[in-house]
């Protein structure tokens, strides 16, 4: 019989695989999901962030972390399975979440082809003479993960890709990535390790990737760098900080911040400019070229986005003393205005972590998109949730049932005849079109 679904990955977000320093035998964890945290034995080095700031080392990543990702994993697998003995294979996509995401993606790649590989060695897959032709991969992310995804298809095309999911993915950002920077505690990983946390924080490139680019990010005063990519945007006690974090090496503070402002804006405006091919299989306005044949279709990939919980939704920036940038770090920003009558007001509001206007994606139509709240969980998962200690409605998305049934059923194509799936559409879309038949809640 034919077989059900490609094999699927799943990309886990920042701080959230393991790391290992295999320089020692045997190896030792140097940042696990609860007790192995040495920010000191993690922290890049300013002259060549490829590598450790405390040498000799060799860090390299493991697996996602088990507390937030099995039990997405496992019911992936049983859920796409077809017979017994004919598996779907679902592969964890572990990585070094320190790396600039252009790296990150690179290894996204060759592990799409290993998988693709290992699964022809499957004689079910191996049999399908569709899946033979034509071996695909689905691709499941999470938090940065879906910027991971966004940054592979939109550098590699979409021939290796079947389906997409992406969970509370930040693709214009959060402001929490501010925060961790400025000042080492953000609602975004770990908040554990105080000035360790800060120097490890600053000097790992990827974190500059999920800072916030949509408009009214930075409420600024007349005359102030609204870009945050801008290093003119940030506090001088940010750049002052890294100076002398880096002195004695042969780099500049200033440079090196520059610097990872640059990339991580140029691979923003990268997947900005990713396009999806529409519905009727044509190229979505402003593609790279006429052809469709290598574009992900906009209705096989599902965005789910989290609302209702209280999230910082902009940064008000003010001057110091002597008229340079200060950042307003009150709560006067974290909202949640998903009740109120005014739609356009309703998206002052997000996942905790990320907010609503930073997890629209900028290369779909807002009509696609799949609102989750967090009365979506159930008793028991209220329960786990309060017993894991994960860190607000963003980290827990992984582990609600109710998405796990929604993945399943879109990977499959299958519909829903007991309603056990549901969503809502953005505040302020006229027809909700999202790519599958799903019933609207309130």
């Amino acid at each position: 019989m034919p077989i059900t679904t490609s094999p699927t990955i799943v990309i886990p977000g920042i701080t959230a695989s393991v790391l290992h320093d295999e320089y020692e035998l045997p190896p030792e964890a140097v940042w696990t999901a609860v007790r192995n945290k040495r920010f000191d034995r993690i922290t890049l080095h300013p002259e060549d962030q490829r590598y450790e700031l405390l040498e000799p080392a060799r860090v390299s990543s493991g697996g996602p972390f088990p507390l937030v990702y099995e039990d997405l994993t496992e019911e992936l697998r049983d859920g796409l399975a077809g017979e017994e003995d004919e598996p779907a294979p679902v592969f964890p996509f572990g990585y070094d979440w320190r790396l600039p995401l252009d790296r990150i993606e690179e290894r996204l790649a060759a592990f799409v082809q290993e998988v693709i590989d290992r699964t022809l060695l499957l004689k079910h897959y191996r049999d399908d003479e569709d899946y033979t032709a034509n071996p695909t991969v689905n691709l499941v992310g999470h938090s940065m993960g879906g910027l991971i995804i966004a940054g592979y298809i939109e550098r590699h095309g979409g021939g290796s890709v079947n389906k997409v999911v992406t969970l509370a993915s930040p693709f214009q950002g959060s402001h929490e990535a501010i925060l961790k920077l400025a000042t080492g505690t953000a609602d975004l990983g770990d908040n554990s390790g105080g000035a360790r946390e800060r120097r490890m924080a600053r000097m790992t490139p990827a974190l500059y990737h999920l800072l916030p680019s949509f408009d009214g990010a930075l409420v600024v005063e007349d005359g102030m760098e609204s870009d945050i990519f801008h290093p003119d945007a940030w506090q001088p006690s940010v750049i002052r900080t890294i100076t002398h974090q880096v002195s004695g090496w042969n780099v500049a503070g200033a440079d090196l911040f520059k610097d990872m402002l640059d990339t991580a804006r140029a691979h923003r405006e990268r997947i900005s400019a990713l396009r999806l091919a529409t519905g009727d299989g044509t190229a979505g306005e402003g593609a790279h070229d006429e052809s469709s044949g290598d574009l992900v279709r906009d209705e096989d990939w599902l965005v789910i986005a989290g609302v209702d919980a209280e999230t910082r939704v902009a940064l008000r920036v003010g001057r110091d003393e002597r008229g340079r940038p200060r950042f307003l770090l009150g709560s006067a920003e974290r909202r949640n205005d998903w009740d109120s009558e005014d739609q356009r007001a309703r998206r002052a509001t997000g996942d905790g972590t990320v907010p609503l206007a930073g997890a629209i994606p900028p290369f779909m139509d807002e009509s696609r998109v799949v609102c989750v709240k967090p009365g979506d969980l159930g008793y028991w998962e209220l329960r786990d949730r309060a017993l894991s200690g994960l860190a607000g409605f963003h980290g827990f998305v992984p582990k609600v049932n109710m998405l796990h049934r929604l993945a399943i059923r879109f990977l499959l194509g299958k519909g829903d005849p007991y309603g056990n799936t549901w969503g809502r559409r953005l505040p302020g879309v006229e027809e909700w079109r999202p790519p599958l038949e799903l019933r609207e809640k309130g």
